[in-house]
C-alpha cells in the first residue's frame, strides 16, 4: 500500500453537503477562516519582533553612561555619540542623543 497524500479532514468537512455549489461555499468559507487565523498570527509575530525585550533592569543594560568627575561625558551606549556637556543632557538637552538614535535606528 502506498500513501500519496496525508489525510486532513478538510474534504470530508466540505463534502458533507449534495450540491456542487454549497460544497464550494462552505470550501471558501474554511479557507477565509484558515486566511484570517493566519494573517492575526502573522500579525502577533511582527508585533512581538517590535517590541523591545522585557527583563530585568541589570548592572550593564543602562542606555547611557554619565561621568562626573575627574572629566565631564556623557555617552549613549547603543550609537556611540558623546558630550562633553552632562549638565545640559541631565536638565533635558536631549535632541542630540534623539537624533543619534535615529541615524542609527535607520541604519540596522
Amino acid at each position: 500500500m502506498r500513501v500519496t497524500h496525508l489525510p486532513t479532514g478538510l474534504a470530508v468537512a466540505i463534502q458533507n453537503e449534495r450540491s456542487q455549489l454549497q460544497n464550494k461555499e462552505t470550501a471558501l468559507a474554511i479557507l477565509r477562516s484558515r486566511l484570517a487565523q493566519l494573517q492575526l498570527e502573522q500579525h502577533a509575530a511582527k508585533i512581538s519582533e517590535l517590541k523591545p525585550p522585557t527583563g530585568a533592569n541589570e548592572f550593564g543594560s543602562q542606555i547611557r553612561n554619565y561621568v562626573l568627575h575627574p572629566y565631564k561625558q556623557v555617552k549613549d551606549l547603543r550609537t556611540g555619540y558623546q558630550s562633553s556637556d552632562p549638565e545640559a543632557v541631565l536638565t533635558g538637552n536631549l535632541e542630540p542623543f534623539i537624533a543619534a538614535y535615529l541615524d542609527y535606528a535607520i541604519g540596522n
